[in-house]
């Protein structure tokens, strides 16, 4: 049992016929746990509307030393449906992202001679399985989140993967890569000192000093989450530094931070593809990702509906409200 309520029972069975000068004790032990808890709830520090507290007073993903949060965000208004695109299947999905991400590049070597990237693992690999762009040598990559591993690792490195299915074919190409260490705190501020080391005609900044990718493609998991960014963690909550740490399984993680995403000039998100265990596809995700009623801490990719451009697939779609449908929308 609690032992907390232990100590609240005790004293009530003795308040009857206890002598008088017993009795402020008594009464003492029998509010301990109810000035406990408010007290944790006063001195909580609050953070954009969130109170931020040690894992073990709520529930959330088993890790250690890590902190959940305590929701008190309201709801985000809906993606606008004109940022929503339905194509067919998987493989027009696919080459449309390669189209905009051509024009993206093309369009920022225009305008200063160089193209930053920021790409997340996952099925956004294979859709750029086998190119070989023109432009691959004035760009900087930079992963939206990467598993603290060496970047050799086939099974697990965004790199090794990536390398694989595409980047031995972008020549020229300049990657930013984590040391290979499985410490994801020095991976993560060791990352955002090689983005902020990169001149501004490699990475602009904002005015408000974060770094403005010319597209940033982001996935989207089941659960909602975007790069290493997951439901009901501290870290969705980031506003000052560019790349996080992410401790929440074994290895760690580091992601670029929702602001970071955000500050993108182009975002996409990109869902397709079903299987025998999601005919569906992504179709619930993307409807709790682009209308749901949700918070920022309960669906991290609704944190990006204001400025990503949605390309998905009719099975990714097909739980949609009829406006997102529309073909003239």
């Amino acid at each position: 049992a609690d032992p907390s309520r232990r100590i609240a029972m005790v004293p009530t069975a003795a308040l009857r016929g206890a002598p008088a000068p017993l009795m402020p004790a008594l009464l003492l032990l029998l509010i301990a746990p109810l000035v406990h808890s408010l007290s944790f709830q006063t001195f909580a520090r609050p953070v954009a509307s969130h109170f931020i507290v040690p894992s073990p007073f709520l529930q959330g993903p088993a890790c250690s030393g890590c902190r959940t949060l305590a929701p008190r965000l309201s709801l985000l208004e809906p993606a606008s449906p004109s940022r929503v695109t339905i194509l067919k299947n998987t493989n027009e999905v696919s080459k449309m992202v390669l189209e905009q991400l051509n024009a993206a590049a093309e369009a920022a070597i225009k305008e200063r001679g160089h193209f930053a990237l920021a790409i997340p693992g996952g099925s956004v690999l294979k859709m750029l399985q086998g190119s070989a762009p023109p432009w691959a040598s004035q760009t900087t990559l930079a992963y939206v989140n990467h598993k603290c591993v060496p970047m050799d690792d086939a099974a697990l490195a965004t790199h090794a993967k990536a390398t694989a299915l595409f980047l031995s074919g972008w020549r020229g190409v300049s990657p930013i890569l984590l040391s290979g260490t499985a410490d994801a705190p020095a991976e993560a501020a060791a990352y955002q000192e090689k983005l902020e080391a990169l001149p501004d005609y490699k990475l602009p900044r904002n005015e408000a000093g974060l770094p403005v990718f010319d597209l940033s493609i982001i996935g989207v998991g089941d659960d909602g989450h975007v790069g290493s960014l997951y439901p009901g963690r501290i870290e969705v909550l980031e506003r000052t530094r560019w790349v996080v740490p992410v401790e929440m399984k074994i290895p760690g993680s580091i992601s670029l931070s929702l602001p970071v995403m955000s500050a993108s000039k182009q975002v996409i998100i990109a869902a397709c593809g079903v299987s025998d265990k999601y005919p569906q596809g992504k179709s619930d995700a993307m409807r709790r990702a682009i209308e749901g009623e949700e918070e920022l801490t309960s669906f991290p990719a609704a944190g990006l509906r204001a400025v990503a451009d949605w390309i998905i697939d009719e099975a990714a779609a097909s739980k949609l409200s009829s406006e997102y449908k529309a073909k003239d929308h």
